[in-house]
């Protein structure tokens, strides 16, 4: 008998608990599966989330049985992570009647009619996620089959019929007089979509968590001085998106919702914001008066125009650090007259502060992070992102983070190799992102033999790094190649064939992998991605080739292989040669309705610029 046909029927006698009667000669597991009790089965698959028991179910008849039984009961069911086909929903659907909750990818959906035959009294929980093909009626249809709905989110793409929306919106409001959230999200749209005075009238009082994107700064304060009139109206989350974020909307708010315990608030200008209508140190003193405040996130985009809150400094955040030490989150972006004093004492003052994030901030500097230790012992997730004046000194303070999981310099280029002595010594990072930093491939080094356990690690754009610093990061079989599952290597002119070599066979947890803009990376890369040696337990699920200009369009015969990619459930090939083959990737499409090939040059998932599909 051969040596690994020996080990072989080792095994599978222990499995079968000894020489006698367990798993046969054959080493086959499936009779000593059937002797565990069906409710220890039952209790091992609860465990599992939606993508690994149905990995389970195709392992024996007995997990099968098993899987079907649990479908059948399930309560919840999350399909985010899949952009599945109408048919291909209903399948599912149809296996999981029972669930109250419902989350769904909407992409591939090219009309109403599927969400509507899926929707029923007993759904309480809605998430519609990438409505890009959804019309307003589908909120009509939302108040008609779901009266006891508690939550509803919907993503949808913006299409120019503002009054509509107000009609359908108004009649989904009059059949759900149980709705405690309402999250509503119109994208790709330049214009007020909604009208708040329909809110006044038709929200339910049992609403407690509003989010609205997008609206007019002067309806939304007018529409929340109302709402403290409104008897039972007890509002605790708030997020809106407007055009400008002033001091009377903050003043609206403290006086108009005293139990708020979240606020988020993020505008988008189309000019610079005059003096009376703008956001000075006077605002952020009234948020003091929230007492329940936790968390509180206050962006201004430049996304119409480039512009920031020029009137509020340092003064601003010593009052809201005052008056709100108890935040427990803190999101601020586009604070340029804030210097690292003002940030501080944001640290300082909030003792139980988890999750601190400040974009495009031009005088942060490592200052902020100075006697740092000891304050802000509960921060779990860090951000700061294009704030220029960053150093890796100000990393030198991390190791006082001991819980610090989320670490975020995503813009700051003078970020370099000496940080990355402090990062990999923190034992509970897993998220990483140091995008445009001046690493380099010692740099990489150091984070290969460190004790963090990266689960995701982005390096986009970092152009100092080469394949030499991609095989240092996987050398010699350390807790990074175990851990990573997403990995961003976009942006970066040294990545070639030889670094996705090192990658493909080093990296054993990868699932999502980046190469946008590496235009040395070839066809024979990608090839050797779908032959990953030795690690068929973590199929690759996205793969970004955006703009890799050495591909070439007989990479379609590679894809047109149902063994190809198996895992796969999204693909990136925009400006590529890819692109003049839409007609194979129909067929592909066919035979893997899950599978999502984006030309359009998004991100994983599609999460930005769906609304353009």
């Amino acid at each position: 008998m051969a040596a690994n046909d020996k080990r072989r029927h080792t095994r599978g006698e222990e499995v079968g608990g000894g020489g006698g009667g367990g798993g046969g000669s054959n080493g086959d597991c499936e009779p000593s599966m059937d002797k565990f009790p069906d409710h220890i089965i039952s209790h091992i698959l609860e465990k599992l989330d939606l993508e690994s028991l149905c990995t389970a179910a195709c392992v024996t008849p007995t997990f099968r049985s098993a899987v079907a039984h649990l479908f059948s009961s399930l309560s919840s069911l999350d399909l985010s992570g899949f952009s599945l086909d109408e048919e291909s929903l209903k399948r599912v659907v149809r296996r999981v009647q029972g669930a109250k909750s419902l989350t769904i990818d909407c992409l591939q959906m090219q009309n109403d009619s599927c969400i509507i035959n899926i929707l029923s009294e007993q759904i309480e929980d809605l998430s519609l996620l990438k409505c890009s093909s959804l019309s307003y009626d589908i909120l009509s249809a939302i108040g008609e089959s779901c009266p006891n709905l508690r939550s509803l989110l919907i993503e949808f793409a913006g299409c120019e019929a503002p009054e509509l929306f107000k009609k359908k919106l108004i009649d989904m409001l009059q059949n759900i007089s149980l709705l405690e959230s309402l999250s509503i999200k119109i994208r790709g749209t330049f214009y007020d979509v909604f009208d708040l005075q329909c809110l006044e009238l038709f929200l339910p009082k049992s609403v407690k968590k509003l989010k609205l994107q997008q609206t007019d700064a002067l309806f939304s304060t007018l529409w929340i001085h109302k709402m403290k009139d409104i008897p039972l109206f007890k509002l605790q989350i708030l997020s809106l998106v407007l055009d400008v974020i002033s001091d009377s909307l903050l003043f609206t708010v403290v006086n108009s919702l005293p139990l708020l315990v979240e606020l988020d608030l993020e505008d988008r200008p189309f000019m610079e914001p005059s003096i009376q209508s703008d956001l000075t140190n006077n605002g952020l003193q009234y948020l003091g008066v929230c007492r329940h405040l936790i968390t509180l996130s206050i962006v201004r985009s430049n996304i119409y125009y480039l512009t920031s809150f020029t009137r509020v400094n340092d003064m601003g955040m010593f009052l809201l650090s005052e008056g709100c030490g108890g935040l427990e989150s803190v999101k601020l972006g586009g604070f340029t007259k804030v210097t690292e004093a003002g940030f501080s004492s944001i640290l300082h003052s909030c003792q139980n502060l988890k999750k601190f994030e400040v974009s495009n901030s031009s005088q942060l500097s490592d200052l902020t992070f100075h006697n740092i230790r000891g304050v802000a012992r509960s921060l779990i997730e860090l951000r700061l992102l294009s704030c220029k004046l960053l150093t890796s000194e100000a990393m030198e303070e991390l190791s006082s983070f001991s819980k610090l999981e989320v670490l975020d310099t995503s813009g700051c280029r003078s970020i370099a190799d000496p940080c990355l002595i402090y990062i990999s010594s923190l034992t509970t990072l897993t998220k990483l992102s140091l995008a445009e930093a001046d690493i380099t491939d010692k740099g990489l080094a150091i984070l290969g033999r460190g004790d963090s356990p990266i689960v995701h690690l982005c390096i986009r754009g970092c152009k100092r790094v080469t394949d030499w610093g991609i095989e240092l990061l996987f050398h010699e079989e350390g807790k990074i190649c175990k851990t990573l599952s997403l990995l961003d290597v976009g942006h970066i002119p040294g990545i070639s064939d030889a670094a996705v070599f090192t990658i493909a066979s080093a990296a054993k947890a990868l699932t999502d992998l980046c190469l946008r803009f590496c235009f040395h990376v070839t066809d024979a890369a990608v090839k050797m991605l779908v032959d990953r040696p030795n690690h068929k337990s973590s199929l690759l699920q996205r793969l970004d080739l955006y703009n890799c200009r050495s591909l070439s369009d007989d990479l379609i015969m590679l894809l047109l292989y149902k063994s190809s990619f198996r895992g796969l459930r999204w693909l990136g090939v925009g400006c590529t040669l890819l692109c003049n083959k839409r007609d194979d990737f129909s067929t592909i499409r066919n035979a893997r309705p899950w599978l999502v090939v984006c030309f359009d040059g998004c991100e994983f998932g599609c999460h930005d610029g769906w609304q353009f599909h």
